[in-house]
């Protein structure tokens, strides 16, 4: 599926606080929904951070992104043709908005049209061999013959054979680094094919340089894990899709991998293949899946500044009760339900200590509701 057909629009100034918010240490996407859920707004919650912050027990101010970096950033990208699409708008893609931690805000560049277009995602190794790729063009040309835009992320081996080969059909191309960042550098001329007819994706901001935690290694792959992957890159480019195919390693909706039982190389797909990933020979393998995906009509869409459950109903947490549930935290996971059985308190105030020591930079999310002190 694509993009919604119709949406509500952020004024400039709400686009400018949105991307001050997001742009703002220690916030992320699912930090940034809790924020807008809790005051209401982008503004609000950026008046709110320094105190969120000292209530954490933050070691120095907060350092909030200006309002002179926001309309810098959204001018640099408006002369490189970039749009900074807001979640709950018209062209942010509707799959990708449907993930619990989707991107507030995302830099796409190139044509809309492919975003509106079924989407599969393609990826595997780095290493490929020449079977693997030849494997690979076929089922990514054949995907594109069949309507879909084949999603992938301008990685070297797979990623870039599964572009290539749909480049007249239009695909997408997920950056791990800003959209001026081009990685690897070798790869500029295929993303400048790319955008001919797709479009290229990012949830960083321009500038930024992609880091080792944004291509997370093949053979690390666990299907157990899929939903609680945190490499930015991954997370959009199955969010992006309709369904996963060859070596997927992300929350894929239906995961299809394509392994060559002997060769090294395809050690994590065929080590999800034995974890119950259905193995794929032919591009119909892919199709008949998605088939009743394309036929779908209508999905469900946050809207941006949702009003959500406001975290203020129980009114702010008592010192002691700051105190017991910052005792139960520690280096090892927890889920938020035991937190708040554990501390008799409401969900609504652990919720916000757990916010408070977010913002102060001492609580890391891990999926799933588990949360670890820093």
């Amino acid at each position: 599926m694509g993009e919604r057909s119709e949406g509500v629009q952020l004024t400039d100034e709400q686009r400018i606080d949105w991307l001050r918010l997001i742009r703002s240490p220690n916030v992320g996407p699912c930090t940034f929904r809790a924020l807008i859920n809790h005051f209401g707004g982008a503004r609000a919650a950026l008046q709110a951070l320094p105190s969120l912050a000292r209530r954490g027990g933050a070691s120095g101010a907060v350092q909030i992104c200006s309002r002179d970096d926001a309309q810098r950033e959204i001018a640099a990208a408006q002369k490189l043709g970039i749009a900074l699409v807001a979640s709950g708008e018209a062209g942010y893609p509707m799959r990708l908005q449907m993930i619990d931690d989707a991107p507030p805000l995302i830099a796409i560049r190139g044509h809309a049209r492919a975003l509106s277009l079924p989407m599969v995602a393609v990826v595997g190794s780095r290493n490929a061999s020449g079977a693997g790729l030849k494997f690979t063009q076929r089922i990514a040309r054949e995907l594109g013959e069949a309507g879909f835009a084949v999603v992938s992320g301008l990685a070297r081996g797979i990623d870039a054979a599964a572009h290539a080969a749909s480049l007249a059909t239009g695909t997408i191309a997920v950056l791990a680094g800003g959209q001026d960042r081009v990685y690897p550098p070798e790869h500029a001329a295929l993303l400048d094919d790319i955008l001919t007819a797709g479009a290229a994706v990012s949830e960083m901001p321009l500038g930024w340089e992609p880091r080792a935690r944004d291509f997370p290694p093949p053979q690390s792959i666990d299907l157990r894990a899929l939903a609680r992957r945190r490499h930015r890159r991954s997370r959009q480019t199955f969010g992006l899709a309709d369904h996963g195919a060859a070596c997927a390693r992300a929350r894929p909706r239906g995961v299809r991998c394509s392994g060559l039982p002997l060769d090294p190389r395809a050690e994590g797909t065929n080590g999800l293949i034995k974890q119950g990933a259905t193995p794929v020979t032919e591009t119909a393998d892919v199709v008949s899946v998605l088939q009743p995906i394309m036929e779908e009509k209508t999905l469900p869409a946050r809207e941006p500044e949702p009003p959500g459950e406001s975290l203020a109903d129980d009114g702010e947490p008592l010192p002691n009760e700051r105190e017991r549930i910052v005792a139960l935290l520690g280096p090892t996971p927890v889920q938020i339900d035991d937190l708040v059985r554990l501390s008799k308190s409401s969900p609504t105030v652990v919720r916000m200590v757990l916010l408070e020591l977010e913002i102060a930079g001492r609580l890391e999310r891990h999926g799933g509701g588990l949360m670890s002190l820093l």
